[in-house]
């Protein structure tokens, strides 16, 4: 593609050749759990909606307003080298109504997409100061991966029906049933967010940006004093390293989190960019949108488990491999137990015996979209 080329109102395409995938379905780049919630919800017909008819009581319309009175909104006059990086994402990804884009002013990195009626993307100062525009360019094609899944739609829907279930939280266990919401749904915000970077390395087409965005949103703006091979390093250590109580300590860090920590990411988006599924849509292989309405529920659902049971399987962490090791039929419970505590029991623990591997070739809380 060359420059100067105009579609659907897109000016500018990229500065350098990318590959643009017409028609493309965001079922082409989600996860697999967030994919099969997203099927479930679109297969529910109006329920949307109904939603978006009620956008006037929702905070939605005072944010629009707040970010068009104390923001700054991205357009060919104001912050233009933003305004050609949106619209070249959505160029690449085909999404033919480009969203309205803000800056706000706010020192911490931070980005998202939110909207019922129409997604509107904001980007924080911090952000923009941090990263160099291929970088950039990752974390918009990040948010239009959000808005093209619908992620903005979804989301505002299933935080409200949470606010209104906190309404009736006097109901006996109540609060019992308002938590399993509230983590199921934050479970759904963080694979949401693998999704969106995929879709972020889908407009980049840059692996090697898309690490470095990540690591400077842990690290800061010292790119000279890191490293990407040690920073996924971090993540192979985050994942193996400890024992069961590191394990339970994972889980509690992890579940009040809308997005997963950042080394995680990193790895999560490197192994899907080394994976058949993306050369696939490099390819130019890849489901399209018109046919998402004949998208099974029941095929999307047995993915996701699949995959769940896949992470189990192949996982390095101690808990995940002790619940395979049991699941595959491995005996004495209680000492294997005591041994992944590191002898943290009040029983001495028993003979010490070898673990089995698992399969070493396997990747306010009020959620918001981050870079």
């Amino acid at each position: 593609m060359s420059e100067g080329h105009q579609h659907n109102g897109h000016e500018r395409v990229p500065g350098r050749q990318r590959r643009r995938f017409p028609g493309i379905s965001s079922r082409a780049y989600e996860h697999p759990a967030d994919r099969s919630a997203l099927v479930a919800l679109r297969k529910l017909s109006g329920f949307d909606t109904v939603f978006k008819a009620l956008s006037g009581l929702l905070p939605e319309r005072s944010l629009r307003l707040l970010f068009l009175s104390d923001s700054v909104r991205v357009s060919d006059r104001q912050f233009a080298h933003l305004n050609d990086m949106l619209r070249d994402a959505c160029y690449i990804l085909d999404l033919e109504k480009v969203p309205p884009m803000y800056v706000n002013q706010d020192p911490v990195p931070n980005a998202m997409c939110i909207g019922l009626d129409e997604p509107i993307i904001v980007v924080t100062t911090g952000l923009v100061e941090l990263l160099d525009e291929e970088e950039m360019r990752a974390v918009v094609g990040h948010e239009v991966g959000h808005a093209l899944s619908g992620h903005s739609v979804y989301r505002t829907v299933l935080l409200f029906l949470t606010s209104l279930a906190v309404r009736v939280a006097w109901i006996p266990l109540g609060n019992v049933a308002i938590m399993a919401i509230v983590t199921a749904l934050r479970e759904w915000f963080r694979k949401s967010e693998l999704s969106a970077d995929r879709a972020g390395l889908l407009v980049g087409q840059d692996v090697q940006a898309s690490m470095r965005g990540l690591m400077k949103i842990a690290g800061g703006n010292h790119l000279h004093e890191m490293n990407v091979d040690a920073f996924l390093e971090q993540a192979e250590e985050y994942e193996s390293g400890g024992d069961l109580r590191d394990s339970v300590l994972k889980i509690l860090n992890v579940l009040p989190r809308s997005h997963p920590f950042t080394t995680v990411r990193a790895a999560e988006l490197k192994k899907w960019a080394a994976s058949r599924e993306y050369q696939r849509i490099m390819d130019g292989h890849y489901p399209r949108r018109d046919d998402d309405k004949d998208a099974s529920v029941r095929d999307s659902w047995r993915e996701s488990a699949s995959t769940y049971a896949d992470e189990v399987r192949t996982s390095k962490d101690p808990l995940m491999k002790l619940v395979s090791d049991l699941a595959g039929g491995a005996g004495d419970l209680g000492d294997r137990v005591r041994r992944g505590f590191g002898g943290f029991t009040n029983s001495k623990p028993g003979p010490s015996r070898p673990d089995s591997d698992a399969d070493p070739d396997a990747e306010g809380n009020a959620p918001r979209d981050e870079a």
